[in-house]
């Protein structure tokens, strides 16, 4: 199955998207965007506002509550040249642990206009503290860089200062003012993404209180969202495309939640929760195979050379918890690299909540492999009907 995967052209999902169809700047009503609900009776055009409706009740909505971080850093220097430093992730820390630094801290970043960063150190003013940043390793295509900063507050309030909120490059502009409330959900709450968990933009507090008052349950797990997800593939085969590693954080209670509703609907908020709640499950096949794991990390090929046992989504999470006991922890932190495309079969997801995707992206990949061929007919209708696409764009209900 594995080499038959690879050998799949990226260009069977590719689709023309008209520059005009992008969404540059959000509706001024989160929930007023249309909504393509896609089931066996077929395609159906809503309101977002009418989701709670749309869903059995005693379904289980599952969320990512990770927050968009200011990860652009622009430091100016005296020939006039501008260095863009974009954080990506900490450096040697946890996420939670790298925020609450104090003084100083490393983060693994791209470097804009690297060329014009000769040597020594870049250090910007910014009032309340002064910000230094020093170059050090290069690792891949990105740069260890070290800052330190005077005034004794926590990284998280100086990038929350200093910093930029990160929208797509496909959005063509810079960030406004609106986009630090924009590019966030309505639940963000755990520091560390450079991108939105964008299907969740749709929401807001009134949906979600329709949604418990029609016995909707909710989750909210966090994945914190890596610069390369909205990256295009640019091999020929999707076998020739290495995915990025993104954060998971789950607790206890988020597997015993998900454990609970075995018996009933359970809809993902998007495509960074589907791939949080799939690669848990490997997790769990990889216990069964081996109980004395330190870590988690789900590699890219692990679903597709892994015996999964017979185990379901149940059993995969129970073995997670027994390790959790085990270890005494209540808290799971772990990473994946998990590439969900067509022939995946899924394990712990009834629907799904996404938004339009990119051509030949891996995030249309897990649309394919969800819904089959019909992202086709999606789309079209999609392209036909005036939809919007891409992050501030209109979304999807996938109950396939």
């Amino acid at each position: 199955m594995l080499e038959e995967l690879k050998h799949i052209p990226i260009a069977d999902y590719d689709y023309p998207l008209p520059d005009d169809r992008i969404a540059r700047y959000p509706l001024a009503e989160r929930d007023q965007s249309k909504l393509l609900a896609l089931t066996p009776d077929g395609l159906a055009e809503h309101r977002f506002c009418e989701l709670p409706q749309l869903l059995p009740a005693g379904a289980l909505l599952v969320f990512n509550d990770t927050k968009v971080i200011h990860a652009r850093l622009l430091f100016r220097k005296e020939t006039g040249a501008t260095i863009e430093i974009f954080c990506l992730e900490p450096y040697n820390l946890a996420v939670s642990e790298a925020f609450e630094q104090r003084e100083s801290c490393s983060w693994m970043c791209f470097i804009g206009n690297n060329k014009k960063w000769k040597e020594g150190t870049l250090s910007r003013d910014c009032g309340s503290f002064v910000l230094t940043a020093t170059r050090r390793q290069a690792v891949g295509n990105a740069w260890v860089v070290g800052f330190s900063w005077t005034g004794g507050a926590s990284f998280a309030e100086v990038i929350e200062s200093a910093g930029v909120i990160p929208l797509p490059p496909y959005l063509g502009r810079e960030a406004e003012e609106s986009d630090a409330t924009r590019y966030q959900t309505v639940y963000a709450h755990y520091e560390g993404s450079v991108a939105a968990p964008t299907a969740g933009l749709h929401f807001t507090d009134k949906v979600i209180a329709q949604l418990h008052d029609r016995g909707i349950d909710t989750e909210y797990l966090t994945l914190h969202v890596g610069a390369g997800t909205f990256k295009p593939v640019s091999s020929e085969l999707i076998g020739d495309h290495e995915m990025h590693v993104e954060k998971i954080h789950v607790t206890a209670d988020n597997l015993k939640h998900m454990i609970a509703h075995c018996d009933t609907a359970r809809v993902a908020v998007g495509t960074t929760s589907v791939r949080t709640l799939e690669s848990l499950y490997w997790f769990g096949v990889q216990l069964r195979h081996n109980p004395d794991l330190d870590t988690m990390h789900v590699s890219q090929w692990d679903p597709y050379t892994l015996d999964d046992c017979g185990m379901d989504y149940v059993d995969a999470y129970g073995k997670i918890l027994e390790w959790m006991d085990r270890n005494g922890e209540d808290n799971l932190h772990g990473e994946t690299q998990l590439m969900i495309a067509p022939g995946y079969r899924y394990r712990t997801i009834t629907g799904m909540v996404t938004n339009f995707h990119q051509p030949k992206s891996t995030l249309l990949l897990l649309v394919s492999a969800f819904i089959g061929d019909r992202w086709k007919e999606a789309y079209r209708y999609a392209l036909d009907h005036g939809f919007r696409f891409l992050s501030y764009g209109d979304s999807c209900l996938f109950m396939p």
